[in-house]
């Protein structure tokens, strides 16, 4: 079936979310490393790319964060994901790890939410009644890691009737291949995947002409 991406992408109807771009998970003193080296090869400057094309094109953009108190209360202890990482790295509210890295924003017209619990952000913040509120129907995905929480995003927003695209070289997960093969062979099923180069040429067609 062919996709007509310019429609899809419209962006009356679009919002891009950010997946934990924040300094604790994709930093400098990241708390998964080789995570955050994944992401600085491609995604990280795919996504400065996408988000002022979004921004230009009057596309909505969201920033999903994850925080944690310091000793944990209301954060999830029930699965081994929420133990890796070093312990020393900082993602209580307010901290850089916790914060939007400053090369994205937040810029003015942006929405910020942030968990203290759960995988996504679907199950975590208000993002599916706020975007509702602004009559998105289609999510752009970007972030980190296609491991859990973008594949987690992917599946909790078909569940809610959003229609998601997903630029590959603008999300990252380890191993490289693996993260290929879970697009491949799993969310391209669910979502439209294209590249940051199509997103871009497609809202650069909707454009106004000046």
């Amino acid at each position: 079936m062919k996709i007509d991406l310019p429609n899809l992408v419209a962006p009356e109807h679009t919002a891009i979310v950010t997946q934990e771009c924040q300094g604790a998970v994709v930093g400098p003193d990241a708390g998964l490393a080789a995570l955050a080296d994944e992401a600085r090869r491609q995604a990280l400057p795919n996504i400065s790319r996408l988000l002022p094309a979004a921004r230009a094109a009057s596309a909505r953009v969201v920033h999903c964060l994850v925080q944690r108190r310091p000793d944990g209360l209301g954060s999830n202890h029930n699965a081994k994901i929420f133990a890796i990482g070093r312990s020393d790295v900082g993602i209580q509210p307010g901290s850089p790890g916790a914060t939007l890295l400053p090369e994205f924003g937040p810029e003015p017209d942006d929405l910020v939410l942030s968990r203290w619990h759960g995988l996504g952000p679907m199950g975590g913040t208000d993002l599916d009644a706020i975007l509702r509120n602004l009559g998105v129907r289609t999510i752009v995905a970007v972030g980190v890691s296609v491991n859990i929480a973008i594949t987690n995003l992917v599946m909790d927003a078909v569940n809610a009737g959003y229609r998601v695209v997903l630029p590959r070289d603008a999300v990252a997960g380890i191993p490289t291949a693996y993260a290929d093969a879970v697009i491949d062979n799993t969310l391209s099923l669910l979502a439209t995947v294209t590249t940051t180069d199509h997103l871009l040429q497609a809202w650069q067609q909707l454009r106004p002409a000046h």
